[in-house]
């Protein structure tokens, strides 16, 4: 009986009381603005109605999930509205009841799916046009606007509204790597973008998650996995201790000279004391500063920002690019640590502090890459191998 009862009830997503409490304050909201707004335009004389049922499936979707696909705006706003064009059609067209509901659902579905606004109340839609009776039969195509398109344009700006108060970034913007963006576990973890997209249309169906959030998820989940696994090696065993650091102080070509001299791409920036108050890189160099025949140099318009900002001129010193402040490591962090502060934040390079926060090291991609692969080499010669027997 247990194993039949899991197969009808799905398994539930930990979730706090608090995001319960959300998302039910949100819908009631919703419904109560959007009907509220629409009897006080229609008037207290008139008999359309004000609020039709189906804006009650879309409220669960729009404050309870509001990162599904299928609770965007345009999801909302066009699958009603293409719902409620075929369904107000085929009735028109078609006098059997039954059918007209069978066929409006069928090309509200197909419409949706094909001008991508899937939204499973905009089915509910298709049918109230169909079998709503005479008061929506008289609207005609006039139902495609009011109720449906007002309706869905009120829910969806309390949705926007509420939401983004409460916490919840709406429309939901997906997660995406940053531009240029290189993931320093990419390899070992395993799969690429193309791998998922090509699963995903292996699997053919509609998912109520987004690719890019599917995606994050699966990555944070390898992320951890890795983590866990390799939790006995830490920061002190792979990174590099002969540091090679700059003072903030130190004109842009001393940090150049640095740069070609060690054939390193990284100087992490100490005061006297020998603390991390920034890190500067080839990049910086590149990026933040103007060039001529002389080397790097601050730009004008560079220039002028950071006087802006600071209240004095800057003096074409290593602080005047720097990145500050730093993500910074302990030498007994797990390097299942450096693979999640890496991957999140897209670094490259991150430096080692002791408990004074002095600079003890550094930790390079380089440096992960080739732990984790010792890693997975020394758990691949502990598993046992298969011995064959003999033939008797």
């Amino acid at each position: 009986m247990q194993p039949l009862w899991r197969r009808f009830v799905p398994a539930a997503t930990p979730l706090s009381l608090r995001e319960r409490a959300r998302s039910a304050l949100g819908a009631m909201l919703g419904i109560l603005v959007t009907g509220a707004l629409a009897a006080w335009a229609l008037g207290p004389t008139t008999a359309l109605p004000f609020l039709i049922a189906p804006m009650g499936a879309s409220a669960v979707l729009l404050f309870a999930v509001p990162a599904s696909p299928l609770a965007q705006p345009w999801s909302i706003v066009g699958g009603n509205l293409v719902a409620a064009l075929v369904g107000v059609s085929v009735a028109a067209l078609v006098h059997d009841p039954i059918l007209a509901a069978a066929l409006a659902i069928a090309g509200a579905v197909g419409s949706m799916m094909a001008l991508r606004c899937v939204h499973p109340p905009s089915g509910a839609v298709a049918l109230t046009a169909v079998l709503g009776g005479p008061a929506i039969h008289d609207l005609g195509y006039g139902f495609v606007l009011w109720p449906v398109g007002v309706n869905s344009l009120l829910l969806l700006a309390a949705a926007l509204l509420f939401n983004n108060l409460t916490g919840r970034p709406y429309p939901h913007p997906g997660i995406a790597p940053a531009p240029g963006r290189t993931d320093p576990v990419a390899a070992p973890l395993g799969f690429s973008g193309e791998d998922l997209d090509a699963a995903l249309e292996d699997f053919d169906q509609i998912l109520d998650v987004g690719r890019s959030d599917l995606e994050a998820i699966l990555r944070q989940a390898q992320l951890r996995a890795t983590r866990r696994r390799s939790g006995q090696t830490d920061c002190a065993a792979i990174m590099t201790r002969d540091v090679v650091a700059i003072a903030p102080h130190a004109p842009l070509m001393d940090a150049l000279a640095l740069l070609r001299r060690h054939h390193i791409k990284v100087l992490p920036v100490t005061d006297e004391s020998a603390r991390v108050v920034g890190i500067v890189t080839q990049t910086d160099l590149l990026d933040k500063a103007a060039w001529d025949r002389r080397g790097p140099r601050l730009g004008l318009l560079r220039r002028l920002r950071l006087t802006a900002a600071r209240g004095r001129a800057p003096h074409g010193s290593v602080e005047d690019i720097m990145t500050s402040p730093v993500v910074t490591l302990r030498p007994d962090s797990p390097i299942g640590e450096v693979v999640l502060q890496m991957s999140g934040l897209g670094l490259h390079h991150l430096p080692v502090v002791g408990p004074d926060d002095r600079l003890v090291g550094i930790v390079s991609q380089g440096d992960l890459v080739a732990a984790l692969l010792t890693d997975a080499t020394r758990h691949q010669a502990e598993v046992p191998t298969p011995r064959m027997l003999a033939p008797a």
